[in-house]
């Protein structure tokens, strides 16, 4: 009812809705528990960036239900969701998030690039998130589209898409490195370049089979 596929955004209503339901999850409705082995901390600084394990719930043409499981350390570079609202779920530990929107580079006359492959944005969240906390949402051009997440302790996050990655349908995910902003902006505006990177060669990836409840299409 709330996801109504590609070029469209879910109501405020439906937000709220769908929201609402995500906030009062626990672990243990998807199967996880904080005593899983998994869960336990552990200190993986000298293995690079560790593999980070995803899961599908449940997938359709309009949105995907997903977990993503990140290590002590680990690191999902910034990316974007091009098109997409997201939903994300923090269920288990704890992690710094840094998120950006695009900028209009009219509402800083001082903005020039150095660089014709920079783009502005402006930085919309940097902070610490801990299990348990509210739903973030994110929308194609508000909320934070482009965001970098690092697990402080290991992470457990619910995210639901909508609509979900494609790349036949030309919604594939593009890398970002941010640059710092010299100057700073007359009314406080926190904002950084943005520069278009190949997917980083540390980052790995594996997909398991979803061991929770089942989930009814009713």
């Amino acid at each position: 009812a709330v996801f109504r596929g590609p070029g469209t955004v879910p109501a405020p209503p439906e937000v709220a809705l769908l929201r609402a339901m995500l906030d009062r999850m626990r672990p243990e409705d998807v199967g996880l528990s904080p005593d899983m082995r998994f869960f336990r901390t552990r200190d993986n600084a000298a293995q690079g960036n560790p593999t980070i394990t995803h899961t599908t719930i449940y997938k359709s043409d309009n949105f995907s239900m997903v977990i993503l499981f990140l290590p002590q350390n680990a690191v999902i570079p910034l990316h974007n969701h091009p098109g997409m609202t997201v939903f994300s779920k923090p269920l288990i530990g704890s992690m710094h998030i840094k998120s950006y929107d695009w900028a209009d580079p009219d509402d800083d006359p001082a903005a020039s690039s150095p660089d014709d492959q920079l783009r502005l944005a402006e930085l919309v969240v940097d902070d610490l998130f801990t299990a348990p906390c509210n739903t973030s949402v994110l929308y194609p051009t508000a909320g934070g589209n482009m965001h970098r997440f690092t697990a402080i302790a290991p992470c457990a996050i619910l995210d639901i898409l909508g609509p979900p990655y494609s790349i036949e349908e030309d919604r594939d995910c593009t890398y970002y490195a941010d640059v710092p902003y010299s100057s700073q902006h007359p009314k406080g505006r926190r904002l950084a370049w943005l520069k278009e990177v190949d997917m980083p060669r540390d980052l790995k990836m594996c997909s398991v089979r979803y061991g929770g409840p089942r989930i009814s299409d009713r």
